[in-house]
């Protein structure tokens, strides 16, 4: 698919017209994104099995999330579209000064594979609460949710509000050399950094969701039951293809080896004693990402790493829960992001040697922590860097509309969700009002007044 037709200017010019400024036209655009939601259920759960293999349970949060977005935006619009009153000098009084939050323009929106409803549609009620008009870019490697997603925005807004584009990274190249107001990307590392060269070039803000190696620490303190239950479903869930999963597991030493039974028991509570014949585990998204993660396991099974599962279909593209035993970060399977249902388990002395270590890695976009009481969870908070931390559970914390999500250094910038979706795709314009009386004629040329005066009255 080209670009043929496209025109920038004209969802530009909806926002320079003032429309989009109006509160009611904000709210139009979130009514109508919530009934495309109300209506379509079922399509949007069809699309994500065909393309994920998720299981309806999984699949329906992915409208759950976007429905929480549109509620609390609509609950909150008319608060977070208020001017903020400004303290003005009195040395520079009579004056009225103010914030005004203003749409940046017409955004595009660069969706991933994973998640590919709602991590596309989710920015764009930020989007359209801020009074902006959006393009829309949904992941090629999910066919069925990216035709689905072109359908549906077609149907509910005119293309002056709102259009889609489906294909492959050349036509993402090809919007991105236009001059976007915003650019929202989630997806890796590696292309987002192609992202954020393109928009150099028009000087376009971006916001980059990524990703990375987020680690679960367990340490004494945890339930290790409810631990083992919580990280098996975070590393399974989406069939291990969520950015904020649970990547690898730091256990302390006198911890490991009954962590390791409770995380074999809840596999088979989760999935039963053959994983890859449930219902409730999910398929890998492509052929590409199937045999990358298929060549670390078998990697990991020649050198006897495998603890627990271990295997693959090749024809529905499925690998079972895997627990895998290294011994440091030198091992393969820690060279990078591994979005995928392997686990691999790596033994610590304490919470503080995993701290040190952290120091010397790339900020992850989640950091979780099992155990340990306030003391330990203090010094995470203040000893560690990444996007977000939860303790004693895994991924929820995406889940909470009004906290802001996003990453740190290589784990992404910017942030959305709530009230940071809206600051997201919005400019806050400074205002400043003077009437025309008490003009003092000491502020113009010749000066008359000396510095220490003016010290004195200003300083």
């Amino acid at each position: 698919m080209s670009l043929e037709g496209f025109v920038l200017n004209q969802l530009q010019d909806q926002v320079l017209s003032g429309k989009t400024r109006q509160e009611k036209w904000r709210r139009k655009q979130l009514h109508s994104l919530s009934n495309l939601l109300a209506n379509h259920q079922k399509d949007i759960l069809n699309a994500l099995k065909k393309d994920l293999g998720k299981p309806p349970t999984e699949a329906f949060f992915e409208i759950i999330a976007v429905k929480q977005e549109i509620k609390l935006a609509q609950k909150n619009l008319s608060t977070w579209m208020q001017p903020t009153k400004i303290n003005v000098p009195f040395s520079l009084r009579p004056a009225q000064a103010s914030v005004q939050p203003d749409p940046l323009g017409c955004v595009l929106i660069i969706g991933p594979w994973n998640y590919p409803f709602s991590l596309t549609l989710q920015p764009l009620v930020g989007a359209f609460a801020a009074g902006n008009t959006a393009v829309l870019k949904p992941s090629e490697h999910a066919p069925n949710v990216s035709n689905l997603i072109k359908k549906l925005i077609e149907k509910y807004f005119p293309q002056e509000i709102a259009q889609v584009f489906e294909g492959d990274g050349a036509i993402a190249a090809d919007l991105m050399t236009h001059p976007f107001d915003h650019v929202f990307f989630t997806g890796g590392e590696n292309i987002g950094k192609k992202v954020m060269e393109a928009a150099s070039k028009n000087l376009t803000p971006v916001t980059l969701e990524l990703g990375g190696k987020s680690p679960a620490i367990v340490i004494e303190g945890a339930n290790l039951e409810v631990t083992a239950k919580r990280i098996v479903w975070g590393k399974s869930l989406n069939a291990g293809q969520t950015c904020i999963a649970p990547d690898h597991l730091l256990v302390e030493n006198k911890l490991f080896d009954s962590l390791i039974t409770k995380l074999k028991e809840s596999i088979n509570d989760f999935y039963g004693n053959s994983p890859l014949d449930s219902k409730h585990l999910g398929s890998i998204i492509n052929q590409k990402q199937y045999n990358r993660l298929k060549r670390l396991l078998t990697q990991a099974k020649d050198n006897n790493q495998v603890i627990y599962g271990g295997y693959w279909n090749d024809d529905e593209k499925r690998i079972s829960p895997t627990l895998i035993k290294i011994d440091d970060r030198n091992n393969p399977l820690m060279k990078e992001e591994l979005f995928g249902p392997l686990l691999p388990i790596l033994s610590i002395r304490n919470l503080d040697q995993a701290i040190s270590e952290s120091k010397f890695l790339p900020k992850p976009l989640a950091l979780y922590l099992f155990g340990g009481g306030e003391r330990e969870q203090k010094k995470v908070l203040s000893m560690t860097s990444s996007g977000g931390v939860c303790f004693n559970d895994v991924v929820l914390q995406a889940g909470i509309p009004e906290l802001p999500f996003g990453g740190v250094g290589t784990s992404g910038m910017g942030k959305y969700h709530g009230k940071a979706g809206f600051d997201n795709f919005t400019h806050y314009k400074s205002v400043l009002k003077k009437p025309f009386w008490l003009d003092l004629n000491f502020r113009y040329p010749p000066y008359k007044l000396d510095l220490s005066l003016l010290n004195k009255l200003l300083g």
